[in-house]
């Protein structure tokens, strides 16, 4: 049989009766169990809201290499705007967040592109009466003025209307200071090269360092749209300089929630110092005192104050080229996991580091070396995998999903030499979702577990073989989006083995009760879930497949075309559900 992707018909959905505390219900998809289930994407058909049942599905806007309009959409460009050589003819799989714009009277949709080097596409957005949306045009946005974009993950629409995007896992630059040779430098980092017309391939140490520095990525992307269609860019270097997930502000248009990808990473809150401008302000970091070790744990938040900064201060010490060891001192560290007199420990960065910050650099090294500075100060630098958050204005709090409880989450790790151990609770490979509870200044004061996946073993043959989580349950959590007034936490996958196809689930907030409303093909990554309540009149909620048997399963796919990413949504839903 020849393969496909494809949306299955109606026939496949199982009805969920309406629950008593939500008004609204979406219509369950079963857990995919065959190979034809697993290539295609399943999708709820109906959501059921005061009885009353709407038609919605699933509905592709791009694919990866479509060409809309002028453009090509998923191409990666170097500085000068080629297409860069050795790449698909498809462009980047790697589609992740998609934001829709209302701006005057037109709407306008961003992509960004996970890649080295990365990319963004605006695209134009064509509504018809019943609320069905159309790319009509598409264009790479020019990144050239900061270097280029490296990886962005998910992201956020600003309460001002413009896409907050991300850089996630930006390079050591310890490592990079210290290599005396190419190959001691990760060579995850090699691809952004190309950006600036080197060859990868062949380059020498010099060429990787003339071109490439550590501290250009990292940070929030601000990208505002004209009415007329043209976009610019902004880096926030006041914001840190972290493996950024999500930035993510909050209704004062002030307080902004940045969450950490990757080991021994931390949770930082940012303090604009005016609404709507993220170009200066306060950051702090999260500091995690353990009151419940049961599951994912729980803890009461307070938070270590990581200074004061502006984005024009940060950037001249960036374009000044400002390295590692102008900004550090580094000591040894005892084998007990202390340090000489005038040095503080770090557990940052996987590694634990004896650092003392040179006379006059606190303000840069909180900038530019985030975590390892909020680690010195004895913030919690120990969480694992944290992925997206999103706001709930039913109970103001925000919730948060751990994609992995593991490693410096857990007592004894090796990771913990250097950290204070804060972090002392089950491993959980599957992960989890905390809710944190905000005051009225929008600040988080305690962290618990609110849904956990559950590791389970299913016997060769079974028709849920190859799932290492519990087919009814999350595996592995990532991007969420809240529909308020309805109780619903929505909860993307990022899963390898622990689903097989990854999901998307909604939860009841008040029963737990979850329901599968979407999966994707073999391979794929379910990210860019995010509700918009009310675009000219009518709900959607957006979801992007990722990088189709790009995970796991590769040699399923049966040609090049059927790795490409989707860009789409579900709905349109009525606008009274908001």
């Amino acid at each position: 049989m020849t393969l496909r992707t494809t949306l299955l018909a109606a026939t496949a959905i199982v009805s969920v009766p309406v629950l008593a505390a939500a008004e609204m219900n979406f219509s369950a998809i079963p857990v995919p169990t065959t190979d034809e289930m697993k290539r295609s994407i399943l999708s709820s058909e109906t959501v059921t809201v005061d009885g009353a049942d709407t038609t919605i599905g699933y509905h592709v806007l791009a694919r990866s290499g479509d060409t809309i309009g002028g453009g090509t959409f998923a191409r990666l460009v170097d500085q000068d705007g080629n297409p860069i050589d050795g790449d698909s003819e498809y462009g980047s799989p790697d589609a992740d967040f998609t934001s829709f714009l209302p701006i005057g009277d037109k709407i306008y949709s961003i992509t960004h592109f996970e890649s080295r080097p990365a990319a963004m596409y605006l695209s134009t957005v064509d509504q018809d009466a019943e609320g069905n949306l159309t790319y009509t045009d598409t264009k790479p946005i020019d990144f050239a003025s900061v270097g280029g974009l490296w990886v962005p993950c998910a992201g956020s629409v600003t309460p001002w209307n413009t896409h907050l995007g991300s850089e996630e896992y930006p390079a050591d630059a310890r490592a990079h200071a210290e290599a005396t040779s190419l190959d001691q430098i990760d060579d995850y980092n090699y691809a952004m090269v190309a950006y600036f017309g080197v060859d990868p391939a062949t380059m020498s140490l010099d060429d990787y360092r003339r071109v490439y520095n550590p501290y250009q990525y990292g940070f929030p992307v601000e990208v505002t749209v004209t009415e007329g269609g043209e976009a610019s860019v902004a880096k926030h270097y006041s914001m840190g300089r972290i493996a950024v997930e999500l930035a993510n502000v909050m209704p004062d248009e002030k307080t902004a929630y940045i969450s950490d990808d990757g080991t021994n990473v931390g949770l930082f809150r940012y303090v604009a110092d005016t609404a709507g401008d993220l170009s200066a302000g306060q950051l702090y970091a999260a500091k995690w005192t353990q009151t419940s070790d049961e599951g994912a744990g729980a803890a009461d938040i307070t938070w270590v104050d990581l200074g004061h900064a502006d984005d024009a201060t940060i950037q001249k010490a960036i374009d000044d080229k400002t390295g590692f060891m102008d900004i550090f001192a580094v000591g040894e560290m005892a084998d007990d996991g202390t340090c000489a007199e005038g040095f503080m420990p770090s557990a940052a960065e996987g590694r634990a580091e004896c650092l003392q910050v040179k006379d006059g650099m606190e303000a840069v090294a909180s900038r530019l070396e985030t975590r390892r500075y909020a680690s010195m100060l004895g913030a919690t630098v120990e969480f694992r995998k944290m992925e997206g958050n999103v706001y709930n204005p039913d109970n103001n709090s925000l919730y948060l999903a751990i994609s992995e409880v593991a490693k410096g989450m857990t007592d004894g790790d090796d990771l913990d030499m250097g950290s204070s151990n804060d972090v002392r609770v089950a491993k959980n490979p599957c992960g989890a979702v905390y809710e944190l509870s905000l005051d009225d200044d929008f600040v988080a004061t305690d962290m618990k577990a609110v849904v956990e996946g559950k590791p389970s073993d299913y016997a060769e043959g079974s028709e849920y073989a190859g799932n290492e989580c519990d087919v009814d349950g999350i595996a592995n959590p990532d991007n969420v989006t809240y529909i308020p007034g309805q109780k619903l936490l929505v909860i993307g996958e990022d899963t390898g083995g622990g689903h097989q196809n990854d999901v998307v689930w909604t939860m009841n907030t008040d029963t737990g009760d979850l329901t599968r409303i979407m999966s994707s093909p073999y391979g794929s990554e379910m990210t860019s879930v995010d509700w918009y309540a009310d675009l000219n009149g009518h709900a959607y909620l957006t979801a992007v497949i990722q990088h189709p048997y790009g995970e796991s399963d590769e040699d399923k796919a049966a040609d090049e075309a059927d790795t490409r990413a989707y860009v789409g949504y579900m709905g349109p839903f009525p606008v009274a559900m908001k």
